[in-house]
């Protein structure tokens, strides 16, 4: 634990740290309009089960024609099947559904003063997001407080000894005891889990993507 605490502070103080630090006012620009918000949660549908490159790779191709939501469900499928996306066809799907409760998500991130509640609210109302796809949806908008467990951040926690095992999925119970567990590096770091994920996801991976 040592040792992950001061490679951490280490790249606070580096480039990486600055380029991190800038992500904090990017992302909260992302919750400025309901486009915006709209485009981070489609972001965040596509990632699941595939990867933040690939994520990007199709938001950012549907930005040129507003395709989020714009497309109907089969032009979305085909189009996300032509960008080399896997769950075309279920991820479309997830997307259109999705388009009924965008004035309902963006009146609740306005009025928001509790992001575990916000979190419980997408999840339970959001078809396609679990507790890792919502925290990573509400940091993308600014929200820092929430830790996003992918395969990565489980994988330091278990190598730290913060978890016994690599659980082969996480149910609700799981996830929030395994996000206590983040905030005991998140004491010794001085950072909010939404940072710290930063941190740990470059150690991992050599990247630091949204």
């Amino acid at each position: 634990m040592e040792q992950l605490i001061t490679e951490i502070k280490s790249l606070e103080k580096s480039e990486i740290g600055e380029q991190i630090r800038a992500k904090r006012t990017e992302f909260k620009k992302n919750r400025a309009t309901r486009e915006t918000i709209f485009s981070e949660l489609c972001f965040c549908l596509t990632t699941a089960n595939s990867s933040a490159e690939m994520g990007i790779k199709i938001q950012n191709a549907m930005r040129e024609d507003n395709g989020f939501e714009r497309l109907s469900e089969k032009q979305l499928s085909k189009a996300l099947r032509a960008l080399g996306y896997r769950f075309y066809n279920v991820r479309a799907s997830y997307i259109v559904e999705a388009r009924k409760q965008k004035e309902n998500i963006w009146g609740m991130i306005r009025e928001c003063h509790n992001e575990f509640e916000l979190r419980d609210w997408l999840v339970d109302n959001i078809k396609g997001l679990g507790h890792k796809e919502a925290s990573h949806f509400l940091r993308n908008l600014g929200f820092y407080n929430l830790a996003i467990l992918d395969r990565h951040i489980l994988r330091t926690l278990h190598e730290k000894k913060l978890i016994d095992s690599l659980p082969s999925s996480l149910d609700e119970k799981k996830y929030l005891k395994y996000e206590k567990e983040m905030e005991k590096i998140c004491k010794l770091t001085n950072l909010k889990q939404g940072e710290l994920d930063f941190y740990l996801w470059y150690l991992k991976t050599g990247k630091a993507l949204k």
